[in-house]
């Protein structure tokens, strides 16, 4: 039995809970979103028309780059001005690869454009500088006269851009420093205060939260930085095995685990609810936002292809998990204000796949599309009374719903 209370809703669904995350990593940002001058792709200034064209269609709000581990070792000023004249660099958590730096912040904030979309940009802490930092910032939103400014201008952008959204680091307990959460809080502290708000572009500034149940890491960060954040960060992935080595198929699966797989994606909810805990009792007010930038299920890599690259396949399973995904984001959208899954093209989760100049849409994408009208939506509580699904001697709800 379902009862919907169409007169009792006070919470609003942020359309942000239904964004996206492209790092650069395997085949997301070059083929994926980026062709350059390719005339057997329909492109852009460089951008694929048809993927912009999809995204376009389920309504993206944000997209989330440069990473992901990558954000930790960007340093953006290799990505701008003349793409011949733009240092090599290797990419050295995805596969030891040449990043050419042809995708760089122009690039980025062309294609944000072309969605009509926000952009969340993902600054360098683990080997960057506070000056570094504080540069980008100035040149992507300065419309004054200054050294990074009049630097955009003779890259050929006049006008500042509007970048709402500004993680300061990412997974610095692991890829981006392996940092304690007591070291990252005081560089926080120190980094986001030279991530001024110019121009009248008024910045969120996102702190990097934990993963998965590392509350020790979300408290301990919090109290301490509370007072000059506006969001902290979540990540939780999600696979049908308990073994990070061996994730398993994302196409040869058998009912086990396809149950494994929808009773871990369900974790997601004492999850929320246990980080949400901890923010209320240090911001009882709410005014932070909690932003869950990167989740998603993870398989083994596709046969014969880079393990580095992450790609793999997507199926009806993953497009139930994120279901249960997006339901859980709407009914704790009173702290969960973003979510970004991972990622946008042709990397784990993906709502695009493609192949030269062929595309494919994934089931994730479906799910996407139908769930669009929760943007903005008005959360309705709901009574819910259901049988369960059973599998050898465990059991889950038989139905997820928001």
């Amino acid at each position: 039995m379902l009862v919907v209370h169409a007169d009792k809703g006070t919470e609003t669904i942020s359309r942000n809970i239904y964004g996206h995350f492209a790092e650069h990593l395997g085949r997301c940002i070059y083929e994926g979103f980026w062709v350059g001058k390719d005339p057997a792709i329909p492109n852009t200034r460089g951008i694929r028309n048809d993927v912009v064209e999809a995204l376009r269609r389920i309504k993206i709000p944000v997209l989330r780059w440069p990473g992901g581990c990558f954000a930790d070792e960007y340093h953006w000023k290799e990505g701008i001005g003349p793409r011949d004249k733009r240092p090599p660099m290797i990419n050295t958590h995805w596969g030891m690869v040449k990043e050419t730096n042809a995708f760089g912040t122009h690039e980025l904030l062309d294609l944000c454009e072309q969605l009509g979309c926000e952009a969340y940009v993902a600054g360098n802490v683990g080997s960057g500088t506070v000056e570094e930092m504080q540069d980008w910032v100035e040149y992507m939103t300065f419309d004054g006269d200054s050294e990074m400014a009049n630097l955009r201008r003779a890259n050929g952008r006049d006008k500042p851009w509007r970048v709402k959204y500004f993680g300061v680091g990412n997974e610095n307990w692991g890829c981006g420093g392996s940092m304690t959460p007591e070291f990252y809080a005081d560089l926080y502290n120190r980094f986001q205060t030279y991530v001024r708000s110019y121009s009248g572009n008024r910045i969120v500034k996102i702190a990097c939260g934990p993963g998965s149940e590392n509350y020790h890491w979300m408290r301990t960060v919090t109290e301490r930085a509370h007072r000059r954040m506006d969001a902290i960060s979540l990540h939780h992935y999600v696979r049908g095995t308990g073994n990070w080595t061996r994730k398993g198929s994302a196409t040869k699966f058998d009912e086990t685990e396809w149950f494994a797989l929808m009773k871990n994606t369900l974790t997601i909810y004492p999850l929320l609810q246990g980080n949400i805990d901890i923010i209320d009792k240090i911001d009882p007010r709410g005014r932070i936002g909690l932003f869950v930038d990167e989740y998603g299920t993870w398989w083994d890599a596709e046969p014969g292809t880079n393990p580095s690259f992450l790609y793999q396949q997507n199926t009806l399973r993953d497009a139930v998990s994120a279901g249960i995904f997006l339901n859980a984001f709407n009914k704790h959208c009173r702290r969960v204000r973003m979510a970004n899954i991972a990622q946008t093209n042709n990397v784990l989760q993906a709502m695009i796949l493609t192949k030269g100049a062929k595309m494919i849409l994934t089931p994730t994408y479906h799910v996407f599309e139908m769930y669009k009208v929760h943007h903005d939506a008005k959360l309705l509580p709901i009574d819910l009374q259901c049988g369960t699904y059973q599998h050898g001697s465990e059991t889950v709800a038989a139905l997820d719903i928001s």
